[in-house]
Order: structure tokens, then C-alpha cells, then sequence
């Protein structure tokens, strides 16, 4: 089976202070891994490094896509590649509404080469059915595809947002960034759900979290604990359930004290 992506010994700054230092990370198709860790330990930086942003720079080490140099390309081919990154925090743009953004990125992404070598758009009725086809399965209302992007919308609104966003197009590789977070339990149910009916033997997740409740919906094949900017510990969905019971503190003690950490 081939590596869908491949991160080896990746060091990320970002305003001249270096937060990934050394991060080690291999998902295959069909593989969906967890990466927990405390705040600033560098979960959220791997998930904009490997994104393209531009305010993260990347020092050394590696990242490849089914056998392209991710680390080559800007946001928009990295996107059209299939990596998909859900926002912790997703920007409100007035002005936008829901259903044209939506469509901008579906024909951006997916959209098929004409002869002229430009992406045709997809027809909006078409485009119309299948969206609404998403939204059913995510629970929202069809006036949500009329707001403007973000715009007053609640934490979950924002989160399933994004996962409607992921469901239309259909990535290889998508990356939750603490997608949990400021959902109560039938927001977080109806978002897993949502990621759930997207697990296929093709596509590979990266959850990343704070907290174990996600994975309680999301069932990860591997658990990862990170900590100042590397991978300290991997393990299987049980690695999850022991840090809720010693909390990170006491692994990171236990780790480092042991001389067992790294990759």
C-alpha cells in the first residue's frame, strides 16, 4: 500500500522560533491517526506547515504526497492534490454567501480540464443537488447555503461548515484541526458523523485534538502523543484512553524521565 503522506523530520518556525522540531509522521490510505498533545506542543503548526501558510516557515525535512514534494507546491495545488485542512478557527467573509464559495471551491478543486486546459464549472444545478445532498446528511437547514460565509454563525454552524466543505470535495488526505472544540455532544455527534461517512480504504485522516471525546465517535487506528514540537509516543486507540486516566503530564514525565522519547 502506498504512503499517502509522508512527513519526515519536518522543522517548522514561526517568528523566528522554532516549533516543529523533528516531526516523524507516516498515513497510508485508509488510515486515520490521532495527534494529542497540550497546548503548544505543536498540533495546530503541523496542520498549517502541511496546509502551505505562509506565516509558518519550514526549516528542514520533508513532506511528500503519493510521491510529489508537497513542500513545492503553494496552498491552492497543495488543495487540488487533495489535502484538506478544517480550520480550528474559520474566517467570516461577508459578502460570500455559503452555497458561491462553496461552489468556487468545488469547481477550483474538482473541476474538470476543458480542451483550453482551464477548469470547467461545474452546472449549478448539478452542483445545487449535490450540495443539498450533503447538507441532508450533516442535518443543516437549506437557508444555511443562502448566509454569508461564516458570518454569525455559532462554533458548531462553523465546524460543520467546514466538514460540508470536506464532504463536496472529497480529499485524499484531510486534516481536523481540533474540530471538537466549542461543540456541545449533538454538534460533535452530527460533525463525526459526517467524517465517519467518509472513511474509505482511499482517504486518510489526521485528527487532531486536546481532549479524548472526539475519538469516541471517531475511532482512530493510531494515537499519537506529541510534545515540544515531536512525536514522544504512538500507540493504538488505547494510547487515547490512558491519557485520559494520567493525564499529559505524568506521559511526558514518564517519557523523558525513561529517555524513551522521539519518534
Amino acid at each position: 500500500m502506498s504512503t499517502s503522506l509522508s512527513i519526515k523530520d519536518l522543522q517548522v518556525s514561526i517568528d523566528d522560533k522554532l516549533i516543529l522540531k523533528g516531526l516523524n509522521l507516516e498515513v497510508k490510505p485508509g488510515e486515520v491517526h490521532a495527534i494529542m498533545g497540550p497546548n503548544g506542543s505543536g498540533k495546530s503548526t503541523t496542520a498549517y506547515a502541511l496546509a502551505g501558510h505562509p506565516a509558518y516557515e519550514v526549516e528542514g525535512g520533508e513532506v511528500w504526497m503519493d510521491g510529489v514534494n508537497l513542500l513545492e507546491l503553494s496552498p491552492d495545488e497543495r488543495a487540488q492534490m487533495g489535502l484538506f485542512l478544517c480550520f480550528q478557527y474559520p474566517t467570516a467573509i461577508p459578502g460570500i454567501s455559503m452555497a458561491n464559495f462553496l461552489r468556487t471551491s468545488y469547481n477550483a478543486v474538482k473541476g474538470e480540464e476543458g480542451e483550453d486546459g482551464k477548469k470547467k464549472p461545474i452546472p449549478i444545478a448539478e452542483f445545487r443537488k449535490k450540495l443539498l445532498e450533503k447538507m441532508d446528511l450533516l442535518k443543516m437547514d437549506k437557508s444555511f447555503a443562502r448566509r454569508y460565509l461564516n458570518e454569525g454563525f455559532s462554533g458548531g454552524e462553523k465546524k460543520r461548515a467546514e466538514i460540508l466543505q470536506m464532504t463536496l470535495l472529497e480529499p485524499k488526505v484531510a486534516i481536523l484541526d481540533e474540530t471538537d472544540s466549542g461543540l456541545d455532544i449533538d454538534a460533535l455527534r452530527i460533525v463525526s458523523e459526517g467524517v465517519n461517512s467518509m472513511l474509505s480504504s482511499e482517504r486518510a485522516f489526521i485528527v487532531i485534538t486536546h481532549y479524548q471525546r472526539i475519538l469516541d465517535y471517531i475511532k482512530p487506528d493510531y494515537v499519537h502523543i506529541m510534545y515540544d514540537g515531536q512525536i514522544i509516543l504512538s500507540g493504538g486507540p488505547e494510547l487515547a484512553l490512558r491519557l485520559e486516566e494520567e493525564g499529559y503530564d505524568n506521559i511526558v514525565k514518564s517519557i523523558t524521565q525513561n529517555g524513551n522519547g522521539g519518534n
